[in-house]
């Protein structure tokens, strides 16, 4: 039987004071939310629950069954896991007097008759997660808990505000962009050809936050490590792809997609994410921006900043080494088949900026982390993080990966010829071509950034040579064959036009590829040149699908002189081209005893959707969407998937069209309703099984409602 609290005001021992009779208990607990997520930078959070970043201080009101009184001692738990232990940061204790508590702060900010505003301060190396909220209260010798309150739970964050968090950005800039943009621009193509996807990350929707801590859980790291930066990051890298731990996205660099969505169709993460957090089963399929993209949501969405990175002409080494081996045959003609390493168009991978106290001072900041399955790092497929600042001045002793990102930027790409016999013999190297640039989007623009210089110093300068050889002293291998200079160099150049050859136009899709080859004989005897062109479709890998060019010519080319040819396409690509956007040639030739060659990828341009916005741009305000597209070409397109969506504006949407004949259109109107206000846009892509990557992006601002417009709803 419990003791009856009936009976005269009683003291206790240590107050001089008298306390009331009655027991405190907490009636109630209010996480004060109006207050805290603006102060957060968490109101696009679209979640029934508190949400905030650790290591700045968030109210909550408690009220008691009477009024505070002296004598009175409660605390306030937050609790996260199954098994919350104090002595690894997962039952914390926040006192509010005298009596030492955890490691949170806590204190008393206003006092109201029965009800106590208190403040509340979370380390700023706090375990990130949902935690559970009690309010407990010292009753005799033991304590009295609130009960369990679903809508007392609190989400915790890291904290790119605070100073003292591994992740503090400085730049407040720099941090609204790779912390609070929820839509971005992904860089593809190739050099002098860049072209673009944009991406809705959405890391604010319904059920995003849950899904990211859905993914913590099923990686199966302790929960007391997740205040840990490094680990995370690391384990994130891990479970983004299904390769060894039953991920996120399942990679697929074929053309049959038969057995889920092929990867152009997505248009950002948040489909993704709740599918496989309702199915637990990883989501078919996904190619290096899609990890990207949906692994920044990840970052992102738990306070961490990061961007989407692109580095253009991308080493793909079998080898481990610093060269990327090429192979021709005897004849000059690519040798496919003993060809194993690739390069592709373009990798896309991710940095976060954080501190690296396991490393030497000067190696914080940006850090690589890639999730797209290419190499295991301690027996899992994952990357990072590296530490960009290390990869430049070639100190790859350091974790993690950091040489096998050196390698992605600063391959050698050497061109061996293969005799009868299988006996290679390289006749050029490429020191350049390799990481030719580096991108990622623009602080407040959609315009790319080059980053370049951060991951490699000039080329050819002195600072680039004593990294290439502190490279080499930690193991990577560049390539040092003595080659015979050669007086016959070759250029090869494409346009639409035959009268321009201009490399850097952009050439569309069903046009004609001109070709323009430029002979340069730097010798003082005429060079008779044999020469093979080849011109195959490829993957943005670099691997081919088909072959739609083969020719060979011949060249003379007088002392120091030039000699272009112009070569018309004979063969035409579109029967050829699938699904596929990318073209890919390379030309050699053979001089006496030298040989020349020389690459040229091709990225075909494709139209664009046609989207127009209508209705007052307002939160909570009725708007429509109509998107529209004409077929241009002379083909039809068939099993046509379009599909629209906008981070706080609408959910992902999507309409199917059997096919779409030649200069037919359609169009299709939705209606939305904005939830947040400020800067946003929407994002609308075509796929088809013979055409990919038709895309539009519209943007627009949406407005808060005047006070007014407030009131007279409240009325209703």
């Amino acid at each position: 039987m419990s003791r009856s609290n009936d009976g005269p005001t009683s003291y206790r021992g240590r107050y001089a004071q008298p306390v009331s009779h009655r027991s405190l208990s907490a009636v109630s607990v209010d996480m004060c939310q109006q207050i805290n997520k603006p102060n957060h930078f968490t109101s696009a959070y679209d979640i029934e629950n508190l949400v905030v970043r650790r290591g700045l201080e968030f109210v909550i009101r408690v009220t008691f069954n009477r009024p505070f009184a002296e004598g009175d001692d409660f605390q306030v738990e937050f609790l996260i896991g199954s098994n919350p232990s104090p002595s690894k940061g997962t039952q914390v204790v926040v006192t509010f007097g005298n009596r030492n508590g955890g490691p949170w702060t806590g204190r008393i900010l206003e006092t109201s008759g029965e009800t106590l505003m208190l403040g509340v301060t979370p380390t700023a190396d706090a375990v990130v997660g949902k935690f559970r909220t009690y309010v407990a209260v010292m009753v005799g010798g033991g304590l009295q808990r609130t009960k369990r309150d679903p809508s007392t739970d609190l989400y915790v964050l890291f904290n790119a505000w605070c100073q003292d968090d591994a992740v503090f950005v400085p730049n407040d800039g720099e941090r609204r962009e790779y912390v609070l943009n929820d839509t971005g621009v992904i860089f593809q193509g190739s050099v002098g050809a860049v072209s673009h996807r944009n991406w809705t990350y959405g890391q604010f929707e319904r059920g995003i936050l849950d899904a990211c801590i859905y993914i913590l859980d099923a990686s199966r790291m302790p929960i007391y490590n997740r205040g840990n930066i490094i680990k995370l990051v690391r384990k994130g890298s891990a479970m983004l792809n299904s390769q060894d731990d039953n991920g996120v996205l399942v990679g697929n660099w074929s053309e049959d997609f038969s057995m889920g969505t092929p990867p152009t169709s997505w248009t950002g993460s948040v489909k993704i994410l709740l599918q496989y957090v309702n199915t637990g089963v990883p989501i078919c399929f996904a190619q290096c921006w899609v990890f990207a993209g949906v692994f920044n949501t990840f970052l992102r969405c738990l306070g961490i900043p990061s961007r989407v990175i692109t580095n253009f002409s991308s080493a793909h080494d079998n080898t481990g080494n610093l060269k990327t081996d090429l192979i021709f045959k005897p004849d000059g003609t690519p040798d496919k088949r003993h060809t194993r390493d690739s390069i592709w168009n373009y990798h896309c991978w991710n940095e976060v900026f954080m501190t690296r106290p396991d490393l030497p001072p000067g190696l914080a900041g940006w850090q690589v982390v890639d999730a797209t399955p290419q190499e295991t790092s301690d027996g899992h497929f994952r990357c990072g993080p590296a530490s960009v600042s290390a990869i430049k001045e070639g100190l790859l002793c350091h974790q993690f990966d950091s040489g096998f990102v050196f390698a992605e930027v600063n391959s050698d790409v050497v061109f061996q010829k293969r005799d009868r016999y299988g006996t290679l013999s390289p006749f050029r190297v490429d020191k350049t071509h390799i990481g030719q640039a580096i991108y990622t989007k623009a602080v407040g623009s959609p315009a790319p950034m080059d980053i370049t210089i951060t991951y490699k110093h000039p080329e050819g300068s002195a600072d680039d040579s004593r990294t290439m050889a502190r490279a080499e002293e930690y193991g990577c291998e560049r390539d040092h064959s003595e080659l015979f200079l050669s007086d016959v160099k070759k250029y090869l150049r494409h346009d639409v036009c035959p009268s321009s050859l201009h490399p850097s136009l952009q050439c569309h899709l069903g046009q004609d590829v001109n070709l323009a080859l430029e002979f340069q004989n730097q010798g003082e005897y005429p060079r008779s040149v044999q020469a093979h062109l080849s011109g195959s479709v490829v993957f943005y890998t670099g691997i081919t699908a088909s072959q739609f060019k083969d020719q060979s010519f011949s060249v003379t080319v007088t002392p120091y002189q030039s000699e272009r040819r112009q070569q018309s396409p004979d063969s035409p690509y579109m029967p050829h081209l699938g699904a596929q956007l990318c073209l890919h040639f390379v030309v050699t030739g053979q001089a006496d005893d030298q040989s020349v060659s020389a690459i040229k990828v091709v990225n075909l341009q494709t139209p664009s959707l046609t989207m127009t916005v209508s209705g007052t741009p307002q939160v909570q305000q009725r708007m429509y969407v109509t998107v529209s597209f004409t077929n241009p070409f002379n083909f039809p397109l068939h099993n046509v998937h379009v599909a629209m969506e906008g981070p706080g504006l609408m959910s992902d949407r999507t309409r199917n069209y059997s096919v779409i004949n030649s200069q037919s259109s359609f169009s299709w109107t939705e209606e939305f309703t904005p939830r947040l206000d400020g800067p946003r846009c929407l994002v609308a892509q075509l796929n088809s099984s013979n055409l990919s990557e038709v895309t539009y992006r519209a943007e627009l601002t949406v407005r808060r409602p005047a006070a007014s417009d407030q009131q007279q709803r409240h009325k209703v």
